[in-house]
């Protein structure tokens, strides 16, 4: 076989294991992580400041050089008119993803970002042209990109960009499966959002403009420019997107359509679970509940259903999730709101997951002024237990 020697003298991996035995040896540079393309192919040389290991061992490690951890190189950022206004420090929290900003500040204070070469505070402004020195971080979207990249993404994760409902230059429209966490977190180190960035590494922006529950499937914006994530933010807060979602609750609605206007309050119990209630302090919060179809108590359903729409006038966390419960007819499969009872029953019907799904979305288009309105189909497993419980009972 062909022996490759390196001559630099550093002994940085000399922990690593030696083979010097073995008769499929070879040389490699020991300066820094061995997948680097730091190799010399030359004549056999058994020079000290070499180290020895097997070529099988090597070559295993390779084809696996995405499990090593690579250090980025120090970026240089030029900054458009889209990011001009923006304070520095929030710009380093958008752009490092899953870094503590414990540590962002703590490189801010040290010195090592900088503009247009010099020093800066964390509260100055960014104009159009100045140049941002990033220094080497490993940022959530890295890691992912760790985990799967090049051919294995598209591999593995290509179906995701045949959820896309609507997609032009300033934002996309994703059809959200169920199961999926919309970003990385804790014991999640794939989300949405990373594994779009991963499907398209050549975009410069990417950003969730909402965010849907881990268990619900359906209608989810992604913005491509910080001018219409802006826009878009200032519109939730203001009521002016239109956001519809599908949800089978307990029991026979009674009446029609009406509204729930109950505020909400977030807390965490002790196990550092979120939780949300209705409580007197809470945020103003409202949704309209309009029911679609009912299903009668019966031996398999003791209480009976009611497909519901739920268009939430406000958005708060847990929102129309919490508002069922509130009104004593909580949304099927919510495990954390829900009724234990009601959701075993449906699980011999087969519910797996929450039953609540974002059905569609109307909204101002930031950028032309046009109307955007999409919408989702109900999802295959959800359509088939309302087949089920349609149904006629066996005689």
């Amino acid at each position: 076989m062909t022996e490759i020697v390196c001559h630099h003298t550093c002994l940085h991996w000399a922990s690593t294991r030696h083979i010097t035995g073995h008769e499929n040896r070879l040389f490699l540079c020991t300066c820094g992580p061995i997948t680097k393309p730091l190799l010399h192919i030359t004549k056999y040389n058994s020079a000290s400041s070499s180290l020895q290991i097997c070529y099988h061992f090597f070559m295993t490690v390779a084809r696996k050089k995405s499990e090593f951890p690579v250090a980025n190189a120090v970026r240089f950022e030029e900054i458009d008119t889209e990011r001009a206004g923006q304070r520095l420090d929030n710009y380093l929290i958008s752009m490092l993803k899953g870094v503590p900003k414990t540590h962002i500040y703590r490189l801010l204070r040290k010195g090592e970002v900088r503009i247009n070469k010099g020093r800066t505070k964390p509260d100055y402004r960014l104009q159009a042209g100045d140049i941002v020195r990033i220094p080497p971080v490993r940022t959530a979207t890295d890691q992912a990109r760790q985990i799967v990249s090049g051919p294995d993404m598209q591999q593995r994760y290509g179906w995701l960009e045949q959820c896309i409902l609507y997609e032009d230059d300033v934002l996309l429209v994703v059809d959200k499966p169920s199961g999926l966490a919309v970003h990385g977190g804790s014991g999640i180190s794939l989300g949405l959002i990373e594994t779009l960035r991963g499907l398209r590494p050549q975009a410069r922006f990417l950003e969730l403009v909402h965010r849907l529950d881990r268990d619900t499937s359906g209608c989810l914006v992604v913005a491509k420019k910080r001018s219409a994530l802006l826009t878009l933010h200032a519109m939730l807060r203001e009521g002016q997107v239109d956001k519809r979602y599908r949800a089978l609750i307990r029991g026979v609605w009674g009446g029609r359509a009406r509204v729930i206007d109950a505020p909400l309050q977030k807390h965490l119990l002790p196990s550092g679970e979120r939780r949300v209630n209705v409580g007197e302090e809470g945020k103003e919060s409202a949704s309209r509940f309009t029911p679609q179809r009912t299903f009668m108590a019966c031996d398999a359903l003791v209480s009976g259903a009611t497909l519901v729409e739920i268009r939430l006038l406000t958005g708060r966390t847990h929102q129309a999730r919490v508002h069922a419960a509130h009104i004593g007819q909580p949304i099927a499969g919510d495990d954390k709101y829900g009724d234990k009872l009601f959701d075993r029953e449906l699980r011999a019907l087969g519910l797996q997951r929450l039953f609540l799904h974002a059905a569609s979305l109307r909204f101002t288009h930031p950028e032309t002024g046009g109307e955007v309105s999409v919408s989702a189909p109900l999802p295959a497993d959800l359509s088939m237990l309302l087949d089920r419980l349609g149904a006629p009972a066996t005689p």
